[in-house]
């Protein structure tokens, strides 16, 4: 085992599910499970005598529900970052949903199977990426001290930035067209960072939206109405052959890759069941390519926070077709994997903090061929 490995916190209220969320992870030499709770209440109690660097926590518990617990953990140890454990119920998605609009970094769903094995094959796939890019950093801070008050936490993303490699075609020279599609992906911190973003676009902009949330199934059209609730923009999970209107939100379903295009003249949403690209369905590689194909040199795109490098391809295909791409910085990342790999990639053509793309997204609106 590692000198430092990545400590981290199972709450559960089920001693089964916490039994196998600790299995999942102590395969990999690089996490410890340094504790387990059965509460919110307890896990609070628990963090004040032990450090921790990533916290993995129940929705739905008695004594203190996860939710509660979320917010109480980001008031009294706001740099220790929090995964959500879910069931696959229609409150549990909810909940999870609002929790990673509060500043949960991610979420995984319980497991479904009645083999353990299998189970811990799923948890271990899902969970050990999130907490490698989140905790690395976390861990050899060891700053987890009780009811201090919260300051702006450091964020938990690849720090040493990828090498910058030439682009196969120049983008010295733009010809900049009027928008009309902007897509958007996201994975890792991305509810939050979109709850951010998307208030901050005008209502009334008559351009579609199209964003691929990496989710499981049954969370996504929850983040539709939470997105439409924030943002006051009529948003959708989108459907199969759906007429792209100009002034909705259309956001990927879970489970599905999300695509642009044509019908009888029209352009359309297309969902596709098409092999996993990047370990990932919905991708962002597949939006992204389609984008480029049927909208070329009037697609913007926006890379935001997010741990791998999932729509690199699809980025390499709207930079040729002459789009313009923005890509979220650093240090307002949570996970810089994704947009690291379009800026490592030279095709990013504006890096900016979060709190700036949405100006830049208006700006863009503004340019006339």
């Amino acid at each position: 085992m590692p000198s430092n490995p990545i400590r981290v916190l199972v709450v559960d209220d089920s001693a089964v599910i916490r039994g196998l969320i600790s299995k999942a992870l102590e395969q990999n030499p690089d996490i410890v499970v340094a504790g387990t709770a059965m509460n919110g209440e307890c896990a609070l109690s628990w963090m004040k005598a032990h450090p921790v660097d990533v916290v993995i926590l129940d929705v739905e518990m008695p004594v203190m529900d996860g939710l509660t617990a979320l917010q109480e953990i980001e008031k009294r140890f706001p740099d220790t970052p929090v995964i959500m454990a879910s069931g696959l119920t229609s409150q549990g998605a909810e909940t999870t949903v609002k929790a990673l609009s509060l500043g949960a970094i991610g979420c995984v769903a319980k497991p479904q199977t009645s083999s353990a094995a299998e189970s811990i094959r799923v948890l271990s796939q899902e969970l050990v990426m999130m907490i490698k890019a989140v905790g690395s950093k976390r861990n050899s801070l060891n700053s987890n001290q009780p009811e201090t008050k919260k300051q702006t936490p450091p964020k938990f993303g690849i720090k040493t930035p990828a090498p910058q490699k030439k682009p196969l075609f120049s983008k010295n020279i733009k010809f900049y067209k009027q928008p009309e599609v902007i897509v958007i992906g996201t994975s890792t911190g991305g509810p939050k960072a979109l709850a951010e973003l998307l208030p901050q676009i005008p209502i009334d902009l008559p351009i579609p939206i199209l964003i691929v949330q990496h989710m499981p199934p049954g969370f996504t059209e929850i983040l539709a109405a939470h997105i439409q609730k924030d943002s006051g923009r009529v948003t959708v999970e989108a459907r199969h052959n759906e007429p792209l209107e100009s002034h909705k939100t259309y956001v990927a379903p879970g489970g599905s890759h999300l695509l642009i295009g044509e019908k009888e003249g029209q352009k359309v949403t297309l969902i596709s069941q098409e092999p996993p690209e990047h370990f990932c369905r919905p991708s962002v590689n597949p939006l992204f390519r389609s984008a480029a194909e049927h909208f070329g040199n009037a697609t913007l795109a926006v890379m935001l926070t997010g741990m791998g490098e999932d729509g690199i391809e699809g980025s390499f295909d709207i930079a040729r077709s002459g789009g313009t791409i923005i890509a979220q910085d650093e240090a307002s990342s949570v996970v810089w994997g994704m947009p690291g790999a379009v800026v490592g990639s030279g095709l990013a053509d504006k890096i900016l903090p979060l709190n700036e793309i949405a100006a830049e997204i208006r700006s863009h609106c503004l340019v006339r061929a």
